[in-house]
């Protein structure tokens, strides 16, 4: 019997998803082209795979038993045949999605985009949203290139690498009445705090942080993108407790000071992970070589 190679990514996206619609946006294709695949699919495997049911569609028990093998397998074909190509950046032309949190968006991603304009202007980067959950991300099913922040209980066909360690540092107005060179404990008790809310269980870290150290916040605001912390923090008297590195851009502001946290709050981890699909293609261990390097580089720098 003949088999459709075509088709199989088609099977991952709708295991992924759920839905024709978002699969088809996944795969960049239409929904009638989905759909049609998705007909030549269940001919094929001799199985419907896939039942609509209110809230999306639910895969039948073989398309459960068939989602590993068939994952397993493009795996091992795309490592035999990208693994063979030669890849130069210079000449290179093609777009790569990457899924960066928010924090990776503003402290890295600036630097990996220069880095990519002197060494390889013809790759352009698609970014799509980290948000509540790794598998919204596309990485899982290979769709997405790579998912770049803090990677809490990745499943096994992720590979993940670790980039660097963080640590938190707090930012209050220059001019601030009660907080001078440092803060104190009870300084960062009795003060109202902005909070950066980051997506699903990542929000636990500074909490938990916190906890630790058993320091009490009293949150005024809580904002969902850095770019917000700045104006606040500059019109009142409130804190915020952030990345180093974030800080570090913060303290180019006349208007902010950046002082050490009144405890130490310890470190979190940046870390990158792709699809076992990815491990031996040319193009994406260059570009893993590159933001491992940035984030080396920019980790280092005063």
């Amino acid at each position: 019997m003949k088999y459709d190679l075509n088709l199989l990514p088609v099977f991952l996206a709708l295991m992924e998803e759920r839905s024709v619609t978002r699969a088809a946006d996944r795969l960049g294709i239409t929904q009638p082209a989905l759909s049609n695949a998705l007909t030549r699919l269940r001919a094929m495997l001799h199985d419907p795979l896939f039942i609509r049911e209110r809230y999306g569609m639910q895969p039948t028990e073989k398309a459960v038993e068939l989602a590993p093998v068939i994952a397993a397998a493009l795996a091992t074909l795309d490592d035999v045949v990208l693994g063979q190509q030669d890849f130069d950046p210079a000449k290179a032309r093609l777009q790569i999605t990457i899924a960066p949190n928010s924090y990776v968006e503003f402290v890295l991603v600036p630097a990996i985009v220069a880095r990519l304009r002197d060494l390889a202007p013809g790759i352009s980067l698609r970014l799509t949203p980290y948000g509540t959950d790794i598998a919204e991300t596309g990485v899982i099913s290979g769709t997405t290139a790579l998912v770049l922040g803090r990677i809490i209980d990745p499943p096994d066909n992720l590979v993940v690498q670790h980039l660097m360690q963080e640590s938190l540092a707090c930012v209050v107005r220059a001019d601030h009445p009660e907080v001078g060179d440092r803060i104190s404990r009870k300084q960062f008790e009795q003060l109202k705090h902005v909070n950066m809310l980051p997506p699903g269980r990542l929000r636990a870290g500074l909490f938990q942080a916190l906890e630790r150290q058993g320091l009490r916040r009293e949150v005024a605001v809580s904002v969902t993108h850095f770019l917000a912390i700045p104006e606040m923090v500059a019109v009142t008297d409130y804190c915020a407790t952030l990345p180093s590195l974030i800080c570090r851009r913060l303290g180019h502001d006349t208007r902010l000071k950046v002082l050490p946290s009144p405890v130490d709050l310890g470190t979190f981890p940046v870390e990158m992970a792709w699809h076992v699909r990815y491990r031996h293609d040319p193009a994406h261990r260059w570009l893993r070589s590159l933001i491992a390097d940035v984030a080396k580089q920019v980790a280092a720098a005063p």
